[in-house]
């Protein structure tokens, strides 16, 4: 008798590559729905802002940010060279950066009792997951997996997926997740690549989750871009800038969860420190939204 597709199973080589992938955000996240509190350090060495105040500044500012999330209830925390402004692309990130985003980034991953991830602006790729080993953390962002985009620094830039995975199985790190852009901020797509084609193209060379963010730092995407990935996508879909304690339900109508930085800072400014009461207001909006969904429908 002739099997159908539909029973046959998959080779070894295939279940192995699958097994690497989340499952789903529970499978690193205890709470449904999970918020990701951003770190953003101060500028590294070499960069514009660095004015000589030393690692032991940058970790200590890092790590008062950290414990402020975390008394908030977050659920993981990113790591993150916000302040290397204006931005280097891809591998052309200095060594000095890398390094210093290391040690700053295993301090926080020490401290930590939630998961920790790691982001390279812009577009760190092998940069980010070299980061994450040396510290230890647990999911990578990746900006740009596929396609091509062109920089709000003027670089034309383009899918690190191949090399990516392929460092990754070397350096036998296949536990540390990618979690990838999909029309990713700060950059706008070559012509042809829609929302629908990238997110195919994303989750095809092995994207754990999904990220759908604004036009720029702290600006959110439109919700209805928000269910038409989710509709589109069949992993996870995680909000990558501009949620809020005031657009949280909104946006987790169709999200599986929030990465936020900027409206967790005092006053809601980028450059000050994070709010422990702007953290927990939100998470009480994230939290009555959880009980929502979890409510049985009447």
């Amino acid at each position: 008798m002739t099997r159908t597709p539909e029973n046959t199973p998959p080779p070894e080589w295939k279940k192995e590559m699958d097994r690497q992938r989340l499952r789903s955000l529970a499978d690193l996240f205890p709470a449904p729905k999970p918020v990701i509190g951003m770190v953003h350090l101060w500028p590294l060495p070499g960069a514009p802002g660095y004015n000589g105040y030393g690692m032991q500044g940058i970790m200590d500012h890092a790590l008062r940010d950290a414990e402020a999330l975390l008394q908030g209830g977050v659920d993981g925390l990113m790591v993150e060279n916000m302040w290397d402004l204006p931005y280097y692309v891809g591998k052309e990130v200095k060594p000095e950066a890398m390094t210093a985003h290391a040690v700053a980034a295993a301090e926080v991953v020490k401290n930590s009792p939630v998961p920790v991830g790691i982001n390279v602006i812009h577009n760190g790729g092998v940069v980010c997951l070299s980061i994450a080993l040396a510290a230890k953390a647990r999911f990578i962002r990746v900006c740009i997996l596929t396609g091509a985009r062109v920089w709000d620094t003027g670089e034309f830039d383009h899918g690190c997926a191949a090399e990516l995975l392929r460092k990754r199985k070397e350096l036998a790190a296949g536990d540390i997740h990618i979690f990838a852009d999909v029309d990713k901020k700060h950059s706008v797509p070559f012509p042809g690549i829609d929302l629908a084609t990238h997110i195919q193209w994303t989750e095809f060379y092995g994207a754990d989750a999904l990220i759908v963010s604004g036009k720029f730092t702290g600006s959110a995407p439109d919700v209805e871009k928000v269910r038409e990935a989710k509709r589109f996508a069949t992993r996870p879909i995680l909000i990558g800038s501009g949620s809020s304690a005031e657009n949280a339900a909104a946006l987790l109508q169709y999200a599986d969860g929030i990465i936020v930085g900027t409206s967790l800072k005092k006053d809601g400014v980028m450059e000050n420190a994070v709010d422990v009461h702007r953290v927990k207001a939100l998470m009480d909006r994230v939290q009555a939204e959880r009980e929502r969904a979890a409510a049985p429908a009447s």
